[in-house]
């Protein structure tokens, strides 16, 4: 009985690092940026610590986007406050969590020049992107408040 050794992850061209890289360093930075947020009580509104303006859409509309308290759910997920970030943004909360796993994950590879522990495809790429999309588009109908 011969025990088959898995093969190699291949390695990952100049410009798949440098990407890996980019993304990878992005998504830890915007962690630690979420980290030093105070979580506003309101379960959105966290953004403007940052100097940014109010979200255009609930200003025209009266109503919130889709990604309102999404930065929000991302300083409560960075104070380990999973609840209360879920019920600022679901799909935010969804999204920092991938992001805590991904992020250092996409470093890792671009500093060992080869993927680690899995190789990402397309359609896994793809497949996670839309259940991001539809929990963000479902928590957002129920801030909505349209099911009663």
């Amino acid at each position: 009985m011969s025990t088959a050794e898995p093969a190699p992850t291949p390695g990952l061209k100049p410009s798949a690092r440098w990407t890996a890289a980019i993304v990878g360093t992005t998504l830890v930075v915007l962690l630690a940026v979420a980290s030093r947020l105070e979580p506003d009580p309101r379960g959105f509104g966290t953004h403007r610590q940052l100097g940014l303006y109010r979200c255009t859409f609930e200003w025209l509309v009266g109503r919130p986007c889709p990604s309102c308290g999404m930065t929000t759910s991302w300083s409560h997920v960075m104070h380990g406050q999973p609840l209360a970030a879920w019920r600022a943004n679901a799909g935010g909360t969804t999204l920092a969590l991938v992001a805590l796993f991904v992020g250092p994950w996409l470093l890792a590879a671009a500093m060992r020049g080869r993927w680690w522990l899995v190789v990402p495809t397309d359609k896994g790429v793809a497949i996670v992107a839309l259940v991001i999309a539809g929990i963000t588009v479902i928590d957002w109908l129920r801030r909505l408040e349209l099911f009663g």
